[in-house]
Formats: C-alpha cells, sequence, structure tokens
C-alpha cells in the first residue's frame, strides 16, 4: 500500500508538471530606459558623457515622456564632490541637436518628437566636474520614467541607475 501511494504522488507529480505548459520568455517592458558612460573615470576638471536610451517595445507611439534624474544616495554623502550637467543633446538620423533641457526635471521632453514603435531615441548629458572637485569618490544618479502612449495606455519605470564615475586625483 506504502508502495502504491509513493507510485500515486510521483504520477500526478510528473503529469502534472509534463501538462504544464512550457516556460515563454518574458514580455519586454513597453519602454526601457537604459544608461551608458563614456568613462568609468575622471579627474577633477575633466566631463563624462553619460547616455540615455528610451526604447519603444509597444505597440503604439510614445506621445509624451516625464523624466527626473537625480544622485544617489552615496553621491550626497560627499559634499566635496562637485559637478553639474552642462549640456545636452539628441541623437537624431540628421545628426545631433541641443536639448530643451538638462534636468533634473523633465528630461522627458528632450527626447523630441514621438517615438514610434521599436524604435529608440538616446539623450546624453555631459557631466562636469568641477576643478577643485575631491576625488577618490563615485558620482552616480538613478531616474524615473513615465511615458504615455498613443493608445492612451502609460508605464511607469525606475529606478533606472547611470554607471557610476570615479573621479580620481591625478
Amino acid at each position: 500500500m506504502r508502495r502504491l501511494g509513493l507510485t500515486a504522488v510521483l504520477a500526478l507529480l510528473l503529469a502534472a508538471f509534463g501538462l504544464a505548459p512550457g516556460a515563454s520568455a518574458a514580455e519586454p517592458a513597453p519602454a526601457t530606459l537604459t544608461f551608458s558612460s563614456d568613462s568609468a573615470t575622471t579627474t577633477p576638471g575633466g566631463t563624462v558623457n553619460l547616455s540615455m536610451t528610451l526604447t519603444n517595445n509597444a505597440t503604439y507611439d510614445i506621445w509624451f515622456v516625464y523624466q527626473t534624474i537625480d544622485p544617489t544616495w552615496l553621491t550626497t554623502q560627499r559634499p566635496d564632490l562637485k559637478y553639474s550637467f552642462t549640456s545636452c543633446t539628441l541623437a537624431t538620423a540628421a545628426g545631433a541637436t541641443p536639448c530643451s533641457g538638462t534636468g533634473p526635471a523633465n528630461l522627458g521632453a528632450n527626447y523630441g518628437a514621438t517615438i514610434p514603435p521599436g524604435q529608440s531615441r538616446t539623450v546624453t548629458l555631459t557631466l562636469q566636474i568641477a576643478a577643485d572637485s575631491g576625488c577618490n569618490g563615485n558620482i552616480g544618479f538613478y531616474s524615473y520614467y513615465y511615458a504615455e502612449f498613443s493608445d492612451r495606455t502609460s508605464v511607469s519605470g525606475g529606478p533606472a541607475y547611470t554607471p557610476e564615475t570615479r573621479v580620481l586625483c591625478a
């Protein structure tokens, strides 16, 4: 009787797993925000370009984006690190055009016109490290975004973190 019970339980488990649908790849988020940096280190007085790429994974146009960018908690704990965003450019098919602003709020307007399905827009912010900045510390940022689509749906995302930049002593 004991063997019969064990066999029945084993057969039930095999049947349940055998009849279960196969694991499918997870559906991508309707929109994704990723960051990259042209350098992991710099010195006081140097610059680093942070690129933000917003990708439309949905089947409808993105009509509106609102995005913020703020320093990470660890960055705020180093008051000797001095920096600012000095420029902003939007990559287009015809080259780069200046953005409308450099934040920290409403960076979304910088992505320009409508973003069609399957396309991306990349905005690059230039991070200027002050010549009198402290060093041996990391500067990093995080971002939240909100996007509205032409089908009247919306999505929020974040936090998305930038690569950290290490400010080295020369």
